[in-house]
């Protein structure tokens, strides 16, 4: 159990939480719990999906032979390629129940949009070409779990779209994308040894940990907008004291291993946001 625990890779969970959220809190009142709590089996369903689905992927082209960061199961021998295809697969077997249960709900046409995020989420990293491996990765992540995640959840609850939420999309998702950036941050020299071309790897160490900055500095700045709209929303900047150590570690020009605590510290703020911003939202509506 342990190890399936662990190749679920726990601390990039707060990318499935999160838009959900922020998504259904930007809606207003009246809230449909029971819309959130599928949404929010979906979202986590396909995180973990993509998690598994990346170390079958990965494990069986050998582009983790040389990884630096958390374990994976292909690859260090603990499952074998089978087994994890399969947990990858009841992942997003249980994300396309929850997604057409919750479509039905509200609209039959979200179904398409939920089984084109299977299939994005697979494409990552399999199939003949991922595109993971042509440093489009950030631009699906930021796509699926920061626009479609919390629009999405949004969606769900009056079958409409906000501001408030169009606005936080932007947040959310430039929180998640930084949590893949400090990923293939730390797997440069790994991926580039392998030919796996992340957008890491093509735009290399510096520019990367820019990107990283850059990101951050977005998420604010959407929320900053939503202040304007909300007020209460400025309770989420609170959520800013966890960016202090990851911050200093990318500019530190740390590398390998010692850049793990930032993704784990990048989760953190993302979870963060995410509450004090639903929250604060939620009460300010």
């Amino acid at each position: 159990m342990k190890k399936w625990i662990a190749g679920a890779r726990l601390p990039t969970l707060p990318a499935a939480i999160v838009p959900v959220l922020v998504g259904t809190a930007a809606a207003g009142m009246p809230y449909h719990l029971d819309r959130a709590l599928l949404a929010g089996v979906v979202a986590l369903a396909l995180q973990v999906g993509v998690n598994f689905a990346n170390d079958y992927s990965d494990g069986i082209r050998g582009t983790d032979k040389n990884r630096t960061g958390p374990m994976r199961l292909v690859a260090s021998g603990l499952a074998t390629p089978a087994a994890v295809l399969r947990a990858a697969v009841i992942a997003f077997a249980i994300a396309a129940v929850a997604g057409i249960a919750l479509s039905l709900q509200v609209d039959a046409w979200l179904i398409a949009v939920g089984f084109s995020a299977i299939a994005a989420a697979w494409f990552y990293t399999g199939g003949p070409k991922p595109y993971g491996y042509n440093g489009l990765g950030e631009v699906f992540v930021f796509i699926f779990f920061g626009l479609v995640g919390t629009l999405g959840s949004t969606y769900v609850q009056h079958g409409s779209f906000t501001v408030v939420s169009a606005l936080a999309s932007l947040a959310v998702g430039s929180l998640t994308t930084a949590l893949l950036v400090v990923n293939n941050l730390r797997d440069i020299p790994g991926d580039e040894a392998t030919g796996k071309r992340t957008l890491a790897v093509k735009m290399g160490d510096g520019a990367t940990r820019r990107l990283y900055l850059a990101l951050l500095a977005a998420a604010a700045l959407a929320t900053l907008a939503v202040v304007v709209l909300h007020p209460w929303a400025l309770v989420a900047f609170i959520a800013a004291a966890a960016a202090i150590r990851p911050v200093q570690i990318i500019r530190s020009g740390a590398t390998g291993r010692a850049l793990v605590p930032v993704l784990v510290d990048t989760g953190r703020l993302e979870l963060a946001f995410g509450v004090l911003f639903a929250a604060s939202v939620g009460v300010g509506r």
